[in-house]
């Protein structure tokens, strides 16, 4: 059986066999609390894996897990690692570990969190809560000229007075 632990062994086995497990979409707060403890440990061990062998211990911090967005991108990191080295392979597709490990270190700074780096976790910020009557006044704007308007492309002016020319009498 498969450690789900263990990246490699989410791979296609060497007889071509599917992999262990098939790649899929997550969304946490979408999982029910035993599907959510269940992935959340898959992911921790991949993120482990990954503090490993790319060398990102000092850019992923211990306590990446309370801080939701960094779940969010290592999520997608870790899903989009699932397509490319456990997926089928498709067509055009040559460099899609090369294309999966510059999305990587894209996605770096966004898993730093200088306010943990030194070891000691620090609470995320707490969300401002909007003012009052922001849902009504975002009400109002829904029914503004700015949502209800005709659709109007940018150019139509200047397509307009092309067509014209065009279609001049001589």
């Amino acid at each position: 059986m498969p450690d789900p632990l263990n990246p490699a062994d989410l791979w296609p086995s060497m007889d071509g066999s599917p992999p262990a497990a098939e790649p899929q979409r997550w969304v946490w707060a979408a999982m029910e609390p035993k599907e959510r403890q269940i992935r959340m440990r898959e992911l921790g061990g991949w993120v482990d894996w990954l503090r490993r062998t790319f060398e990102l211990h000092n850019k992923i911090t211990h306590c990446w897990y309370r801080h939701s967005p960094v779940v969010e991108h290592l999520t997608a990191l870790y899903a989009g690692w699932m397509r490319t080295y456990a997926g089928e392979e498709a067509p055009g597709r040559e460099l899609a570990e090369a294309d999966w490990i510059n999305t990587l270190y894209a996605f770096v700074p966004r898993l730093q969190l200088a306010a943990c780096a030194t070891g000691a976790h620090q609470e995320p910020p707490l969300v401002v809560p909007p003012p009052p009557g922001s849902d009504e006044s975002f009400d109002l704007y829904l029914l503004s000229d700015a949502t209800t308007a005709s659709a109007v492309h940018p150019a139509a002016a200047e397509l307009n007075r092309r067509e014209d020319e065009l279609n001049a009498p001589l």
